[in-house]
């Protein structure tokens, strides 16, 4: 039996075979970021389970998160601040580049630190609810979770520059056109379509996908001849796996592959 006295846990985690689903728990705050939701997202990263092969993030209470909880950050000095920020740096990372393909079944609010979580997954799926917004002009701050790298680099800085400024709210469809997400589906629809999708992910050839989940956005960061040089590397690496025997043959026998 858990301790009455132990803090509640900021995120529910659950194994559906290879697939896990993590659920932001929070819904009387919109799963506004507390630092406890951002320990539990590390450790999570830090160590995945044994065999799973994706994961799919959600928010439970009709959102997904609404950003950072500001009741914690306004007793940070500066020096704390940039701690937390290069900390919350780190985790987002992991969630980029653990070596796990990362669904987001998007509802309701995406907000400031909640835009900035799901801008660091790689398959982003929207309903009709969502609101992405980065609205730190209006809070006297500035975003401190990757939003000028990550979203910076989806929409452009010219824009997101207009979206702080002005505190302007996209909805599922405009996300659609800028690239904040990459499916919008009708409501109710976000987590089952992220748990089809991360079912015909997770049985592709782990090796590939840990390959996409790091030498991609690697490379958009390197000049042009070194990053074609380092996608020969990888498509070496690749094409000489086991995974990459077996997807020729089941080419050639006309079935689906059987990579593990």
């Amino acid at each position: 039996m858990a301790d009455a006295s132990s803090p509640k846990r900021a995120t529910r985690i659950e194994q559906h075979n290879d697939i896990a689903v993590i659920t932001f728990d929070r819904p009387e705050k919109r799963n506004a970021m507390n630092d406890l939701l951002i320990d539990e997202l590390d450790a999570f990263f830090s160590k995945p389970p044994m065999g799973v092969q994706a994961v799919v993030l959600t928010g439970d209470g009709g959102h997904f998160c609404s950003g950072l909880d500001l009741t914690e950050h306004g007793s940070r000095s500066p020096e704390e601040t940039v701690y937390h920020s290069r900390n919350w740096h780190r985790v987002t990372d992991l969630i980029e580049r653990s070596g796990l393909p990362v669904l987001a079944a998007l509802t309701g609010a995406v907000i400031g630190g909640g835009l900035e979580i799901a801008a660091a997954t790689h398959v982003r799926i929207a309903e009709p609810s969502v609101r992405f917004q980065l609205p730190e002009g209006r809070r006297g701050i500035f975003v401190g979770g990757g939003a000028t790298v990550r979203v910076g680099r989806i929409i452009g800085a010219d824009r997101m520059r207009e979206m702080m400024l002005t505190a302007r709210s996209y909805g599922a469809e405009d996300g659609l056109a800028l690239g904040l997400a990459h499916y919008v589906v009708g409501e109710g629809d976000a987590l089952p379509l992220a748990m089809k999708l991360a079912r015909k992910i997770a049985d592709n050839a782990p090796f590939s996908n840990y390959l996409m989940m790091q030498a991609i956005s690697r490379i958009e960061d390197m000049p042009r001849a070194e990053g074609l040089f380092t996608e020969s590397l990888a498509a070496a690496m690749a094409q000489t796996t086991p995974g990459a025997q077996e997807g020729l043959r089941a080419f050639l026998e006309k079935r689906e592959p059987k990579f593990r």
